[in-house]
């Protein structure tokens, strides 16, 4: 049975991200979310309490999944810019693996007419950003690092990948690109990680 009840609250969860990417936030019922997870209504707000909800903790399990990571490569005996390489490498790989979902919580989360269920999301995205700032601090106080604004640097990496997804002919010339297709998505993961690589490496090692 808790079983039966646990598949059923995730089956409410995958619908909603397919139905809220496919048709946006407002564009998404409950009605539709119930219809396509085979769940009814009243387990929509047993286990989430509103639509609201089921996006906030959507977004949850996706902030909770990079923190695992994070975590994980903050504890690694290793240096802070290989640290930050990882970091870099893992953002990349989460974000256009799922470029659909991405664009959605961007559109949603620039909007300003939900600023309680922003609030929401934006404190669960703090603790990552304070884990990712504490890498680079680390490699500011021990050395490794140059004295630089942190959290522009995290803006830059966050940023970069952000134009990738919702722009991609920003940095693609070809006209038949697609994100869709696992050739050209591979493509463009690889060009991003080596070029944020690449870019926070010279300007966080090199001496001024």
């Amino acid at each position: 049975m808790k079983t039966e009840k646990v598949d059923k609250r995730q089956a409410i969860l995958e619908a909603a991200e397919k139905l809220f990417c496919e048709t946006g936030y407002e564009g998404t019922s409950t009605r539709q979310i119930a219809k396509e997870s085979g769940a009814n209504m009243a387990m929509i707000n047993y286990y989430f309490g509103s639509k609201e909800g089921v996006f906030v903790e959507i977004m949850n399990e996706r902030i909770a999944g990079f923190a695992s990571q994070l975590k994980i490569i903050n504890e690694d005996k290793i240096s802070a810019l290989e640290k930050l390489h990882r970091v870099i490498e893992g953002y990349v790989n989460r974000i256009l693996n799922n470029t659909a979902f991405h664009k959605m919580m961007h559109r949603e989360l620039s909007l300003t007419q939900r600023p309680a269920m922003y609030d929401k999301i934006k404190d669960a995205m703090s603790h990552n950003m304070q884990l990712i700032d504490r890498i680079i601090t680390g490699g500011i106080e021990d050395g490794t690092f140059n004295k630089v604004d942190v959290r522009m640097v995290i803006a830059t990496i966050m940023g970069t990948i952000t134009n990738i997804v919702i722009a991609p002919q920003k940095v693609i010339s070809c006209s038949n690109f697609d994100l869709n297709d696992p050739k050209d998505k591979k493509m463009i993961k690889e060009r991003a990680i080596a070029h944020l690589q690449d870019l926070t490496t010279v300007y966080l090692t090199t001496k001024k």
